[in-house]
């Protein structure tokens, strides 16, 4: 098999699955359409990219709609960006201000335009095979390579401060969406990574190194495909968003100490302190596996702000591990009743506010050292 049907029959099954997931997600029923409708966008991007090899394969010669598709390139991660803003804030809309992402993509079709759209198919075809010469596509591909670097760098940054928002208000189990996000985001930016490595040797004297780092980036790409596909089959609510209003705790104390005495805030804190901890202890919201810091502000008539400052700073915990904390003590409890012997760990994760039993375990051999058998195993060895 020679390298150019290898090309095309990765390609044929890329595009397939790529086209199968735009399907899945504009169709899939879901509270989170803008997400799916920008993440299928950005496929269909990713398939007008990867295309390359069947196109030229049936084009007789370079044309202005096959160097448009090419920059095409320049607007793929603009939206993965966008479509990762949606995927953390529920707030999220499209707006006039996100047009901005589109400049990189009109200034390389403006760069191209006197010397390649403009002119006839002898002179486009002597401009791409001068290419290594051409100062337009030049600016264009380092162009291409600061885009990723940014872009790569705000959607790490935009994770980082998601999570911490999503711990600092809510307790819900679904904090691992976001490391799924991030491990997603890194296997994309190792992708993008490789593919400035390629264009490195397309402007080299090693040409056909550039050929072959395009196939197995290709092969990748497939893999990265079926990879969301598989997570977005089996979990189509895979996230939960958090306000985009809303602020860091470290911002919060920082308002809060040019606003108030350090000592009247101490004797605050403590009153509220008693209350909460006694809320917690009597009512037991933590069993509802969606509780979040505003339902608390709610019941116990504390602003978010001073409830988030109290819970997160003063006591030294996000807010999820704050409530996993009175989870595990329940689930404890249930674990030393030798009347509950016969309850499974899958029920007491679920009766405690758990809703995924990789989470309870995580948080429970955080919080004792040992798994919730090994728990269990350890009290019925005691007792013998």
């Amino acid at each position: 098999m020679d390298k150019m049907n290898l090309l095309s029959i990765v390609t044929i099954i890329s595009l397939f699955v790529s086209f199968f997931l735009v399907f899945f997600l504009l169709t899939v029923k879901t509270e989170y359409k803008t997400s799916n409708r920008l993440f299928a966008f950005f496929l269909i991007l990713t398939a007008i990219d990867v295309s390359e090899p069947l196109l030229n394969s049936v084009s007789s010669g370079p044309s202005n709609l096959g160097m448009l598709r090419n920059t095409f390139a320049f607007l793929q991660i603009p939206v993965f960006y966008l479509y990762v803003l949606s995927v953390c804030y529920s707030d999220f809309k499209l707006r006039p201000k996100h047009l901005i992402h589109l400049l990189p993509f009109l200034v390389v079709n403006a760069v191209l335009l006197p010397h390649f759209y403009t002119v006839d198919t002898a002179s486009k075809v002597n401009f791409l095979v001068n290419h290594q010469h051409m100062p337009e596509l030049q600016f264009n591909h380092i162009l291409f390579h600061i885009q990723v670097i940014v872009y790569c760098t705000a959607v790490f940054l935009l994770l980082r401060k998601a999570k911490t928002l999503y711990l600092e208000n809510n307790a819900g189990t679904h904090v691992n969406s976001y490391n799924w996000l991030f491990q997603f985001t890194v296997v994309l930016t190792i992708l993008y990574s490789i593919a400035l490595l390629k264009n490195i040797f397309k402007f080299s004297d090693y040409l056909y190194i550039s050929e072959w780092i395009k196939i197995g980036a290709l092969v990748l790409q497939l893999f990265i495909v079926c990879w969301y596909l598989y997570k977005a089959l089996n979990n189509p609510g895979l996230f939960r968003n958090i306000d985009s209003k809303l602020k860091l705790v470290s911002d919060l104390i920082s308002e809060e100490k040019n606003d108030t005495p350090e000592a009247v805030n101490e004797n605050i804190h403590n009153e509220e302190l008693l209350k909460l901890k006694k809320f917690m202890t009597e009512e037991k919201p933590f069993l509802n596996p969606s509780l979040t810091i505003q339902d608390i502000s709610k019941e116990l008539e504390i602003p978010v702000r001073e409830l988030s400052v109290l819970i997160n700073h003063q006591l030294g915990q996000h807010f999820y591990d704050f409530v996993n904390t009175y989870r595990i003590e329940h689930a404890m409890n249930i674990l030393k009743d030798t009347t509950k012997s016969k309850v499974t760990i899958l029920e007491i994760l679920y009766e405690v506010g758990f809703n995924s039993k990789s989470s309870f375990n995580t948080a429970f051999k955080k919080h004792t050292g040992k798994t919730p058998t090994e728990y269990r195993n350890s009290l019925q060895n005691n007792t013998l």
